[in-house]
């Protein structure tokens, strides 16, 4: 194989990074553009072997980086931030080519945020700390103990952001790492890689390994050299996941998917709320926090879909390398079958097409690769129907009516998922209300999308375990400690 890929014009090492070296592997795979339908490199496919050497690695190289002081951590998390920025050009051309969102969208905010991951947690870090408070005259002091090994497990459609917002915290604990990505979208990752190694992150404190779930994934998740898991990703893989990591107790935080509700009362700025919702079909609809049911009271449901369906009519799709493109093609042909399974299905079921319904056209004269799928909203769909129910992941709304706010509350809980959900009304104390019923990780009241790394961040029921965030990423990827000192006992030594 070869060693290396040209992607947009930028080398990419196709190898793996273990232990502060290049390791290939017999076997390789493909990764494809949906931009363009070609292959962009053969990337070396690990197994139980690349496993087992990375984790090695890291276990290796624990202790150094456990007993590095937080400044000097700070400091080389800080220079991974400085390494991404001067590279972020790099990073969202092979991004975009990679998972097919758009190049501007990169730049503007991916790449950034990237930057940002790591020296919000390098600054976090350095701040970390309760004060110390007594019990009968005994002092207890809380410290947080790195844990040991991660290892951390991303998902396709936003591959470096996701990856940053996993790795900064655990290289901040004092962690070492063992990076998974997707197989679907694995450059970014290579890349990150070489940026670390050249700010100073030590050999060993962080590996990329890339290959399958069913090898390379389940060697990882169940090897007991292991103290944290970190995935994002679908309930099925999570299940796999938390199977093969129970054995050895390894704590895991779970970021699975959503069916998030958006509640449109009538009292509400329609135009706001129009808005809002066409902003789901971002990414393609490739996004886990996309309110996907869109919920309106009854009496202005016209009024909000004649909104809705001329903001979504504006969307033009066409290749995401354009400035003037609005929505890119989904990630792989597979990715594209099953969302028009799901809409089919939803059709043959009795569902309305207010607009999409299917693939796009596929004409190259408007810069699409094949891969698009239209906008799509769907209406006469029940509570109980799949495309309620399940995530699609792809640019396919539902609407739904409701008359009171009982009913709103009720629907917006009715699936087993509960990442995130967002509500639009003029009246305060019915937010305060209606926020406080919803079963959700994140309520947007009146907005979308807002993020601040101090908040906590994850989901309920089938959208996963635990919080990270702030001070909650440092609980999961740490050992929490409370030492207990007596006030008396004490030898006076003079």
């Amino acid at each position: 194989m070869t060693e290396r890929a040209i992607v947009a014009g930028v080398p990419v090492d196709t190898r793996h990074w273990i232990g502060g070296r290049r390791v290939a592997s017999p076997g390789t795979f493909t990764t494809t553009s949906p931009v363009t339908r070609t292959a962009l490199a053969e990337m070396s496919r690990g197994t139980a072997l690349e496993a087992e050497a990375a984790v090695a690695a890291a276990r290796a190289a624990f202790p150094g980086w456990a007993a590095t002081g937080r400044a000097e951590r700070a400091r080389i998390l800080h220079a991974v931030a400085d390494g991404v920025e001067q590279r972020l050009e790099d990073l969202a051309a092979v991004e975009t080519h990679d998972n097919g969102a758009l190049l501007r969208s990169h730049r503007r905010g991916v790449m950034p945020r990237v930057a940002h991951n790591f020296r919000f947690f390098a600054e976090w870090l350095l701040t970390l700390g309760r004060d110390d408070f007594a019990t009968r005259g005994h002092t207890n002091h809380i410290s947080w103990d790195p844990a040991g090994p991660c290892v951390l497990i991303t998902p396709w459609n936003a591959p470096l952001m996701l990856a940053s917002w996993k790795i900064a915290p655990a290289l901040a604990a004092g962690n070492t790492v063992v990076l998974k990505p997707a197989e679907w979208s694995p450059l970014t990752a290579s890349l990150l890689a070489d940026i670390a190694a050249g700010a100073g992150v030590p050999p060993g404190v962080l590996n990329v390994v890339q290959g399958y779930g069913e090898d390379l994934g389940r060697a990882l998740v169940s090897h007991p050299g292991v103290r944290r898991i970190s995935f994002t990703g679908s309930v099925p893989t999570a299940r796999r996941i938390a199977a093969a990591a129970a054995p050895n107790l390894t704590p895991l935080s779970l970021e699975l998917g959503g069916k998030s509700p958006l509640l449109v009362f009538a009292d509400a700025d329609l135009g706001l709320a129009a808005d809002l919702a066409v902003e789901q079909y971002d990414n393609a609809g490739q996004v886990c926090l996309a309110a996907t049911r869109l919920l309106v009271e009854e009496s202005v449901a016209g009024e909000f879909t004649r909104l809705f369906t001329e903001r979504a009519e504006r969307l033009r799709p066409g290749d995401p390398r354009e400035p003037g493109t609005d929505l890119g093609p989904v990630v792989d042909a597979r990715q594209l079958e099953r969302i028009d399974g799901f809409v089919r299905r939803a059709l043959a079921a009795g569902a309305r097409a207010v607009i999409g319904g299917g693939p796009g056209t596929g004409d190259s004269g408007t810069g699409e690769s094949g891969l698009h799928y239209r906008p799509t909203l769907l209406t006469d769909v029940a509570q109980e129907s799949e495309i309620v129910q399940e995530e699609v992941f792809g640019p396919v709304l539902t609407l739904q009516t409701f008359t009171t706010e009982e009913e709103a509350v009720g629907l917006a809980n009715g699936t087993r998922f509960g990442l995130a959900a967002t509500l639009v009304t003029g009246d305060r104390a019915r937010a305060a209300r209606v926020a406080a019923q919803l079963v959700a990780g994140t309520v947007w009241v009146n907005c979308f999308f807002v993020r601040d790394l101090r908040a906590p961040f994850g989901g309920s029921r089938d959208s996963g375990t635990g919080r990270e965030g702030g001070g909650w990423s440092f609980d999961f990827h740490c050992d929490v400690k409370n030492t207990v000192t007596a006030p008396k006992g004490w030898r006076d030594h003079g």
